[in-house]
């Protein structure tokens, strides 16, 4: 049986990584360790557990994402590496699963998320708890039936809960550390794997719910690191990526982003924005295209007044 190390960046959010570390507890297979790549000044104070914790502090201002995954494989010790965000409570069979699929393919697979509202999680849950709430992510496709389904488009990556051969990700070179702060190194991750020839599939099972958090889809309360990191992405690779964000921002008329010329910030996000792409506690997740949705039907029907407005008034 592979040994599997478990990662998780983390900052702030206590009570989330809390339950994470529970939900590792309660696993069929024990991870052989759980590493918390810390992005924060202060380390947490995590109860004792069945296996090795260990906390590394990994500094930098902007959200260090790509250069927390790496400093957490380079001192893991397992055979397999699972990557879970600090939101993502693992399901009781989550670390077997994942040593099983790995087992059988050399690339990457992504298990199973499901959303949980803001009130899941709170008090002694339970696994039944959970899934009675639970919902899956109307623009994320499902696992498949059974097994293993590779992905033929790299852009499916989605780093919230993952895993690979530690030897495999090494052999990669990791995440590209240029990318700080929200966005874009996932899918610059993907791509890289794509251009190696290694697979990236989803997986039945690998089980994770995520919890609730106070969240803006699209991400406007990052849209300096979206900007910068999309056109290091192109830099990188002749095209931009978060092509779906770009688009929302440029529908909420936060962006010019003409192709062939720098993306100009016009103006910052303010009240309105944040109400409209903000996630309300009741929401187990919230999406783009909603709020896509929700712009242009708004556009839509200014439009119309206009047009009525400047009919010509009959004699």
């Amino acid at each position: 049986m592979s040994t599997v190390s478990v990662v998780t960046l983390a900052k702030g959010r206590p009570a989330h990584l809390a339950n994470v570390l529970r939900g590792l507890e309660r696993q069929t297979q024990k991870p052989a360790e759980f590493i918390v790549a810390v992005m924060q000044d202060g380390l947490y104070d995590l109860p004792q557990a069945s296996f090795p914790v260990r906390q590394i502090r990994v500094p930098g201002e902007a959200l260090p994402l790509a250069a927390a995954r790496n400093r957490g494989v380079a001192l893991a010790t397992g055979d397999d590496v699972v990557f879970l965000d600090v939101d993502c409570i693992p399901a009781p069979d989550l670390v077997a699963d994942y040593a099983a699929g790995l087992a059988t393919l050399d690339g990457l697979l992504m298990g199973e998320v499901l959303h949980l509202p803001e009130r899941a999680t709170l008090g002694d849950w339970t696994y039944d708890d959970l899934a009675s709430v639970a919902e899956k992510h109307s623009d994320r496709r499902g696992p498949p039936a059974s097994g293993l389904e590779i992905c033929h488009d790299y852009r499916c990556f989605w780093s919230l809960n993952f895993a690979i051969r530690r030897a495999t990700f090494l052999a990669t070179g990791g995440f590209d550390e240029r990318y700080t702060g929200y966005g874009g190194e996932d899918t610059d991750f993907g791509k890289l794997l794509d251009q190696r020839g290694l697979p990236i599939a989803w997986m039945k099972g690998g089980l994770a719910y995520h919890q609730y958090h106070p969240h803006h889809m699209p991400p406007v309360h990052h849209l300096d690191s979206v900007v910068r990191n999309a056109e290091l992405f192109e830099a990188k690779w002749g095209y931009r990526t978060m092509g779906h964000w770009l688009h929302a921002f440029r529908v909420m008329g936060l962006i010019d982003d003409t192709p062939d010329r720098p993306i100009r910030i016009l103006r910052r996000p303010d009240a309105g924005d944040l109400a409209l792409t903000g996630q309300q506690g009741h929401q187990p997740y919230n999406n783009s295209a909603s709020v896509i949705r929700a712009i242009e039907a708004r556009e839509q029907a200014q439009e119309e007044v206009r047009e009525t407005v400047q009919e010509p008034v009959p004699a």
